[in-house]
């Protein structure tokens, strides 16, 4: 089954009527695009089942044969727009050839992936946990510690090759790269395809590059 981040649900065509693992997936992957809209458009606290549900054509109990509570039904949202995320983001940016192309590609990608709202549902729950102790904030903070991670990484190699100057320790610089470019692309919605150079922009600066203009130059 093939999921695209929109408003649409998409599956290849298939001849014949389909099978019971094909219309489960149909069912979980509807579920869960009506869960992220929810996400997004009103959080965890307010969020309701029978709602989520209903806005994808199913009955209350199509969704409890699926998701055990709420908590399971967002975590697998988060899980499923995070596979989305390295799909359409981490992992071309990871075919880049050194560390400054693969973090401006991450910060471009990002800028492009958040134009959709349900693709920002990680964004709008990780502000309404914060300093909580919960298990979806659990499994947030640990998506962000992967995605620190892999900033600092690249930072690290960066300055060893010389093409990232000097500066605070790498996860100090990789928090600073993570949450500018998070406030740039909040800030920035509906305002593409600015949206996209400007986030390279704000990469550039926490990295402490020159401006794409001169670099070029």
């Amino acid at each position: 089954m093939h999921v695209r981040m929109n408003d649409q649900v998409l599956s290849p065509p298939r001849a014949g009527r389909p099978t019971q693992a094909e219309r489960t997936a149909r069912t979980r992957s509807a579920l869960l695009l009506s869960a992220a809209r929810g996400l997004s458009r009103y959080g965890y606290g307010h969020l309701r089942l029978e709602e989520v549900a209903r806005d994808a054509g199913y009955t209350r109990g199509a969704l409890y044969h699926q998701f055990k509570d709420k908590a399971d039904l967002s975590m697998a949202v988060v899980e499923w727009v995070n596979e989305a995320w390295a799909r359409e983001v981490g992992d071309p940016a990871a075919r880049e050839p050194d560390p400054v192309s693969e973090l401006l590609a991450l910060a471009r990608g990002h800028a492009v992936f958040c134009r959709r709202d349900i693709a920002r549902v990680v964004m709008a729950l990780r502000v309404e946990f914060s300093g909580q102790d919960h298990p979806v904030g659990r499994e947030l903070g640990r998506i962000l510690e992967t995605a620190v991670k892999r900033i600092a990484r690249l930072i690290s190699a960066g300055r060893r090759e010389g093409s990232i100057p000097p500066g605070p320790p790498a996860r100090t610089t990789a928090l600073a790269f993570f949450g500018a470019l998070e406030g740039a692309v909040i800030a920035l919605a509906g305002q593409a395809p600015y949206d996209e150079e400007l986030a390279e922009r704000v990469a550039r600066g926490a990295l402490g590059l020159e401006p794409a203009r001169a670099a070029r130059g």
